[in-house]
């Protein structure tokens, strides 16, 4: 088990809920809970992820004994796994969130790395001198909205309320 972090609970309950949380992971592609259970549940996903990279039939039986789900497995081996298999580990992210009201713990979401944004970032740093001639058009777009006519809306006038006068008798 990696880390040393008891999180409160006993070691059974807690090895059936960094799997329950590995497996909701690779399933949805993020979660969201505290801090120190973030941290746990990255390193675990992390050497999931490693498993399903090696593509072995003693790997995927080790990734069927800790994932929940048969489903994420496959899942796992042939759509998470060949995403990451130029990365060399992290393939998580953990975004802290602030406190959580009620009783102040540190939340955090955990997620996966997408894989195209990662390709895209190493692709970016060539296009950064184009990006230099923004900020004139920007300066351009503040005058047109001076120029054009700002709709208003008016609001109808309630009709005057008639005078109460008594009932007539006849």
């Amino acid at each position: 088990m990696p880390g040393t972090r008891k999180l409160g609970r006993p070691t059974a309950h807690r090895i059936a809920m960094l799997r329950g949380m590995v497996t909701l992971l690779l399933e949805n592609g993020q979660i969201e809970t505290t801090l120190t259970r973030a941290k746990e549940v990255r390193s675990m996903a992390e050497k999931m992820i490693t498993l399903g990279k090696k593509n072995t039939l003693a790997s995927r039986r080790a990734a069927l004994a800790y994932i929940t789900k048969e489903d994420v497995v496959s899942k796992l081996f042939n759509e998470i796994a060949p995403g990451y298999a130029k990365r060399n580990g992290g393939y998580t992210q953990i975004f802290k969130l602030g406190a959580r009201r009620g009783d102040a713990a540190e939340m955090a979401i955990v997620r996966l790395i997408d894989k195209d944004a990662t390709e895209e970032k190493k692709v970016a740093p060539a296009a950064k001198k184009p990006a230099a001639k923004k900020p004139a058009a920007k300066k351009a777009a503040p005058a047109e909205a001076a120029e054009a006519p700002k709709k208003t809306t008016t609001r109808k006038k309630a009709a005057p309320k008639a005078e109460e006068k008594p009932a007539e008798e006849n």
